[in-house]
């Protein structure tokens, strides 16, 4: 999918280390990775982004024992389901916001810390919702005000946030996918009928926006093009 193109992309690049985690193994994915860049160390480690956030805390002890620094986090579990409404919020919106709280305890300025980056992969639906799946796409919503707010705590914190909202893109999360209430049985067919995008094009955007390390950036990855959102303001809370 998405993660692995844009995980290709980076090790391409060359970063000392490259730390991969998620919930199930695929070890013919890692010695694909090595195999890109020798120089690069890739490691994985098994995490389910649903657990506590002081499981995550010690997991997270351990890589930042190892590697000493990391300068990037990309949040990139999600699932596209809305028959599974909890896990959908589970995983897309709180298994996030979570990570990203754990990881606080070794980035935030406040603590000592030396702060760091965030990549939040969002999506499309986010702005504007696919209607027939209105829990992930609100789940993505959340997470694009989430990163909005992160951004802006960055003088705070000294963490950087950006969020990446990749259009429709074929991967094996949009060939089939169910509905909310199955109010449309064939809304993957339909997706696909109009123009898309290929996780590699996708993961090329991805990388030009990690590069432009922009804090407070909405990225917009659609049809091989990287274009910045600019949100419009309807309320200010003036504090």
């Amino acid at each position: 999918g998405i993660g692995f193109a844009t995980s290709k992309e980076i090790v391409k690049r060359g970063p000392k280390n490259f730390v991969v985690l998620d919930r199930i193994e695929d070890p013919k994915a890692i010695a694909e990775l090595k195999a890109l860049n020798p120089k690069v160390t890739v490691t994985f480690y098994p995490y389910d982004v649903t657990v506590p956030v002081k499981e995550t805390v010690k997991l997270l002890t351990n890589i930042f024992a190892k590697l000493k620094t990391v300068d990037l986090l990309i949040n990139g579990a999600g699932i596209l389901d809305d028959h599974q409404i909890e896990r959908t919020i589970a995983i897309n919106f709180t298994g996030l916001v979570n990570t990203t709280t754990a990881i606080m305890e070794f980035w935030d300025k406040r603590k000592g810390g030396p702060g760091g980056v965030i990549a939040n992969i969002c999506s499309v639906t986010g702005f504007n919702a696919i209607y027939q799946v209105p829990v992930y796409s609100a789940s993505k919503a959340a997470v694009v005000s989430f990163t909005s707010s992160l951004a802006r705590l960055a003088p705070i914190t000294g963490v950087t946030a950006y969020s990446i909202n990749p259009g429709i893109t074929v991967t094996p999360l949009t060939h089939k996918f169910n509905s909310w209430l199955d109010v449309e049985p064939r809304v993957a067919e339909l997706l696909n009928e109009h123009p898309t995008q290929t996780t590699e094009e996708c993961g090329q955007s991805f990388v030009k926006a990690i590069e432009a390390n922009q804090n407070g950036a909405i990225w917009k990855l659609d049809l091989g093009r990287l274009e910045p959102v600019t949100w419009t303001k309807h309320w200010d809370s003036y504090i």
